[in-house]
């Protein structure tokens, strides 16, 4: 049973997967508001774009990971434009600019026995690279999903609407030796992940 996180609420992603976690998956999911969106069942980020992607109902959004050392230094960014860390431990499943078909959109895979000893947290964040703004967005959430067995281990809901074009949405984070995850859904504005450092940098 997959655990609903609140804003700031912060858990061991072990302890809820009941046991070892070697690979997750991180999704992130919205709804355009007003849209006679399907209901999202089996994909991460099942009908991301809103309205199939036909129309002005598409928006272009974007997930982005960004990997920081202890010192908060950034080390290494996944991203469109990069869909893979330096170190191949991280893997983003690609831009989906449409939103058509079923099933997942933008999916960041994440084996964690391949993080490097200095990595010390993964900061997951997400923009519109269109640049609409998130009035046009409901029902945002994240998970994660333990990649051994695709069992949901945490999900966090948003209430995401407003004038900001991107939002830091969680940091998976390694402390004592465990994997956690801490939810955190701050607002911010930006076309990437680079116009967002200011915000995500104090959550690293």
């Amino acid at each position: 049973m997959a655990v609903n996180l609140q804003k700031g609420q912060k858990i061991s992603l072990s302890k809820e997967a009941g046991g070892n976690l070697t690979q997750i998956k991180m999704g992130l999911g919205w709804d355009v508001a007003g849209s006679a969106a399907p209901t999202k069942k089996g994909g991460f980020l099942g009908n991301l774009f809103g309205g199939g992607g036909s129309g002005g109902d598409s928006i272009d959004l974007d997930a982005s990971c960004i990997m920081f050392d202890d010192n908060k230094q950034p080390i290494d960014a996944i991203w469109f434009n990069q869909l893979r860390s330096k170190d191949g431990s991280i893997v983003h499943t690609g831009d989906n600019r449409t939103g058509a078909g079923d099933g997942d959109d933008e999916v960041i895979n994440v084996d964690l026995t391949k993080i490097p000893a200095n990595v010390k947290s993964l900061v997951f964040t997400v923009n519109s690279f269109t640049g609409q703004n998130f009035s046009t967005v409901e029902n945002a959430y994240c998970r994660i999903i333990n990649g051994s067995n695709n069992a949901e281990v945490a999900r966090y809901n948003l209430s995401s609407q407003g004038n900001h074009t991107a939002m830091v949405m969680a940091k998976v984070y390694l402390h004592n030796g465990e994997w956690k995850m801490h939810a955190i859904g701050e607002v911010a504005s930006g076309r990437t992940f680079n116009d967002l450092m200011p915000s995500i940098t104090p959550h690293a």
